[in-house]
């Protein structure tokens, strides 16, 4: 089946459950999508402390470091502040759904995964992110030459 998206990406996956991992790893690796996996928030914050992630999808229910957690700090980190991150969980109660967005996430998707809709999903925050930059990028460069 495959992960369906149009350019390359390095995505983070951190979940407790050893078979969501091998899910993730399963539908949404591709010759352009490399997934990588942690079991637990402290192990991703440390991941993505050294790597170069495109995206990261998280649980909230995690031990060490849970998701709420985790996002603040990706949120509170300026070289990963504007990456997206994408919750993945079992609950889905008002209060988890909104505390996630209040603290920082970019979408919400609940357990169990349809796989096949989370890859469309990703592919639009991705397609979303990448506007962003670039726009921001053309931006600034139309700004810098405006003031030279």
């Amino acid at each position: 089946m495959g992960f369906i998206v149009d350019d390359g990406a390095k995505i983070l996956v951190a979940d407790d459950d050893p078979i969501m991992r091998e899910f993730a790893v399963l539908h949404m690796s591709s010759p352009q999508v490399i997934v990588e996996t942690a079991e637990d928030g402290q192990q991703a914050w440390d991941m993505l402390e050294q790597g170069d992630f495109d995206l990261a999808m998280l649980d909230l229910d995690m031990p060490r470091l849970d998701g709420l957690g985790l996002i603040m700090r990706i949120r509170a980190d300026e070289r990963l502040a504007a990456l997206p991150v994408v919750v993945a969980t079992g609950r889905d109660d008002l209060f988890a759904i909104d505390r996630a967005y209040e603290v920082g996430a970019t979408s919400y998707v609940t357990k169990p995964i349809n796989w096949r809709l989370l890859t469309y999903q990703l592919r639009f925050v991705l397609r979303a992110d990448r506007a962003a930059k670039a726009a921001a990028l053309a931006s600034h460069s139309s700004s810098g030459v405006a003031a030279a």
